[in-house]
């Protein structure tokens, strides 16, 4: 049962932005806040011991399991593409590594949005949000809410890997978040003692207890609603969910649900939309349209000793321990 459903805002989808924005919003006492999420709460221990990821992003326990349509430059394969379905959302199922964006990424939003959005203060938001337990100087923070550590153990092999990049001239990056990203270094992750440190445990957890929060799981927006292009309540589950007078609606659903709520919703292109008998509330042919994301390349070998990741029962307790 939604117990703020007809109060206050409601934010679509716990994930990595989702989880921010019911701490902040709820930090103020006088907000009620519902965060509404489509999967289970992030219980399932695959989620905290790291090599849990290889479980986690190959099963629909805790993942939508999307995949993409057809690519002709790629032999006309679809690609499998692992999104979380779970409190923490993708942050549950990643693989941890903390890397930030290059600068001249968002150089590029602070041309087309504003300094807000522009590498100054995306820097600054970065080191006030971290809280590092290895690295102390001016790139990084050590009194934020997210847990940022180096790797407990680093494989050899991945040393291996690095001093090869180093002989073939590329230089030793010790820390791909300071000064430069270019180079061969071992990543920080998002761990903390041993365990995942998802956007859930970083932000949902201090504010849980918070009697202005409601946190609905297993809960699937199928789509918003409108009054005169304002938005006005959620339906969940065949439920009409109305806001209140001033309270609002934020969607933070993930790159590819959060278009998918709004074409549902009656908002994107026209034409599109007529041909799904959807209700056009405003032509925004931009809407689920331009989206682009990098390759993940696997290389797999097979080698005489046990210091590679596999697919055995002997490697059952090292994954489990996280090692």
């Amino acid at each position: 049962m939604l117990r703020f459903g007809a109060d206050g805002n409601h934010i679509i989808g716990g994930g990595s932005a989702g989880c921010v924005m019911a701490n902040r919003l709820s930090a103020d006492s006088d907000k009620a806040v519902c965060l509404i999420e489509a999967g289970p709460r992030d219980r399932n221990p695959f989620i905290h011991m790291p090599l849990g990821v290889g479980v986690i992003a190959r099963t629909g326990w805790v993942n939508w399991n999307c995949e993409t349509e057809v690519e002709p430059h790629l032999n006309n394969r679809r690609l499998y593409w692992p999104r979380g379905k779970t409190l923490g959302g993708s942050s549950s199922i990643n693989a941890m590594v903390y890397i930030r964006g290059d600068r001249a990424d968002y150089e590029g939003w602070g041309a087309a949005a504003g300094a807000d959005w522009d590498w100054p203060r995306m820097r600054e938001l970065f080191i006030a949000l971290e809280n590092n337990q290895a690295v102390h100087d001016e790139h990084h923070g050590n009194a934020g809410p997210l847990c940022v550590s180096n790797l407990g153990r680093v494989n050899p092999l991945t040393e291996d890997f690095v001093e090869a990049g180093v002989e073939l001239h590329y230089p030793r990056n010790p820390d791909f978040n300071g000064v430069s990203q270019e180079g061969f270094g071992v990543y920080q992750v998002t761990q903390k003692d041993g365990q995942r440190f998802s956007t859930a445990r970083a932000f949902l957890d201090p504010a849980r207890s918070r009697k202005n929060l409601a946190i609905e799981t297993n809960g699937l927006v199928e789509r918003i609603l409108f009054k005169d292009r304002r938005a006005i309540g959620v339906r969940v589950g065949g439920r009409d969910l109305l806001l209140r007078p001033g309270g609002e609606v934020i969607l933070s659903a993930g790159a590819v649900n959060s278009p998918q709520i709004l074409m549902l919703s009656g908002v994107g292109s026209a034409s599109e939309l007529r041909q799904h008998g959807i209700e056009i509330v405003l032509d925004a042919p931009e809407v689920g349209a331009n989206l682009a994301d990098h390759l993940d390349y696997t290389a797999v070998a097979t080698t005489a000793d046990r210091e590679g990741f596999g697919v055995a029962h002997s490697f059952l307790p090292r994954a489990i321990r996280g090692a």
